[in-house]
């Protein structure tokens, strides 16, 4: 999926915002080592690119608020979302694309096509009665 732009949706207090593929890699590099430098971030990529690639992408993660630069030299770059927060944005997109917002569809598929573990199962059973618990209110 390099160079392919992922409409991924971060979802927050403040507008969702769009991230492609290779600022993905680079807030996994952020996510796994914490604060990095441009120079430490671009080595820490799997594949070659470009080092103002890198510097591009960066940028384009902090004025988009999903990363922080500090005001040392060098300046170093941290996360300022969540794995958890970026996941639950890429799920929304997803089930609007797949299936026009009902999340029915995407967990029979889950159910049905995939072999669940019993722990699996169990966890989804207490997903739903929480989601039957919280409805009621």
């Amino acid at each position: 999926m390099t160079g392919v732009i992922m409409e991924e949706m971060i979802m927050s207090t403040r507008k969702p915002r769009r991230v492609t593929a290779g600022e993905m890699e680079i807030l996994e590099v952020l996510w796994r080592h914490g604060g990095v430098t441009l120079s430490e971030a671009h080595r820490s990529l799997a594949r070659d690119i470009g080092y103002t690639t890198v510097q591009t992408r960066l940028n384009r993660l902090v004025d988009k608020g999903l990363a922080r630069r500090s005001t040392e030299r060098p300046a170093r770059y941290v996360a300022a979302v969540s794995q958890r927060e970026v996941s639950a944005g890429q799920l929304d997109l997803l089930l609007k694309r797949v299936s026009g917002g009902s999340i029915v569809p995407l967990v029979a598929h889950l159910v049905e096509d995939r072999s669940l573990s019993l722990d699996e199962i169990a966890q989804l059973k207490k997903l739903i009665d929480d989601a039957e618990k919280n409805a009621s209110k």
